[in-house]
């Protein structure tokens, strides 16, 4: 991790990637701009609406907890600074998917992830009944996950599930909404950790991620019906769950909700679409905080971002 001040020039014939780059200091100058452009992200202790900026309590601490992470799982802080660079928010979703799982792959190969598995120790993931659960009223597919005692944790089940219930709302003119929930304490509280590890390859689970990919079905569920392609989160909203609900059009959050990306401590990075989904809605620089950082936000911190629409006390299961 490279610590750099706002007001410092900017390097000189410097063309190769500079890694994880985090600023501090004030900006209003044309080197500060650059920075601002150039780092992962910069941390100030003020409420900025600048998305390339992150309000932490104490920038010393952040900087020293940000510092400990990248050196334990430098592979994964890279990759995932290389990919968010990379995938392109604005453009079509697929190619910004492939980028995302084949960096995944990479780290599932990689000796972060293989010491991760070791420190685990044999697990496995318990065959829960009907994982997802669908109701349909009139033109309105109901999806709910229904694993409430592991807090909705996404299993491979659950995902086949999930995608047959997308291709069903994307073949079906007469779905014209498409609400995505969780059934008990939680939204979904990312992939389950049982079963990871399982995948026969690194090369097969790629080719499983991107021809298999309920990030793309509601990608395109949401480019034809909007915010009427909508998700209701609550509780846990964690890695896979929120990569997912991102993508949504409009996002209902409860208030008791707390939301990050932990996928760094596995030695990977989000691997559902959150790459792309997420800096969409807060940008590159927010979202590598979430994932090198491993915070949770609340409620009232994600909507003041951008990363859900609106904010309730009511909707949990």
């Amino acid at each position: 991790m490279h610590l750099v001040d706002l007001s410092d020039p900017p390097p000189i014939g410097v063309t190769d990637s500079l890694g994880v780059v985090v600023a501090v200091g004030e900006s209003s100058t044309p080197d500060g701009e650059f920075w601002l452009d150039t780092a992962t992200f910069a941390l100030t202790t003020d409420e900025h609406e600048d998305r390339r900026f992150v309000a932490v309590d104490s920038i010393s601490d952040t900087l020293a907890d940000l510092s400990e992470r990248c050196a334990r799982w430098p592979h994964a802080s890279a990759i995932c600074d290389d990919v968010l660079r990379s995938v392109d928010v604005i453009g079509p979703a697929l190619p910004g998917i492939v980028i995302e799982s084949l960096a995944y792959s990479t780290l599932q190969a990689g000796p972060e992830f293989a010491r991760w598995l070791a420190e685990r120790g044999p697990a496995a993931s318990p065959d829960i009944p009907d994982p997802v659960v669908t109701e349909r009223d009139g033109g309105t597919l109901r999806i709910r996950f229904n694993r409430p005692t592991r807090h909705n944790a996404f299993s491979t089940d659950a995902r086949a599930l999930l995608l047959e219930a997308l291709t069903v709302a994307l073949l079906d003119d007469s779905v014209t909404e498409v609400v995505l929930g969780g059934n008990g304490p939680s939204f979904c509280s990312g992939g389950d950790l049982g079963e990871f590890g399982t995948f026969a390859d690194p090369a097969s689970a790629h080719l499983a991620r991107t021809r298999h990919s309920p990030a793309l079905a509601l990608d395109d569920l949401t480019r034809r019906l909007g915010r009427q392609c909508r998700a209701e989160v609550h509780g846990r909203v964690l890695g896979s769950g929120l990569e997912m609900a991102a993508f949504c059009g409009w996002v209902s959050c409860h208030s008791d909700a707390v939301l990050g990306l932990p996928e760094l401590t596995l030695g990977l990075i989000p691997g559902a679409g959150g790459t792309l989904s997420i800096p969409r809605r807060i940008g590159r620089w927010r979202t590598a905080y979430l994932v090198l950082s491993g915070q949770m936000i609340d409620a009232a911190t994600a909507l003041a971002w951008g990363l859900v629409d609106e904010v309730s006390s009511s909707g949990a299961a």
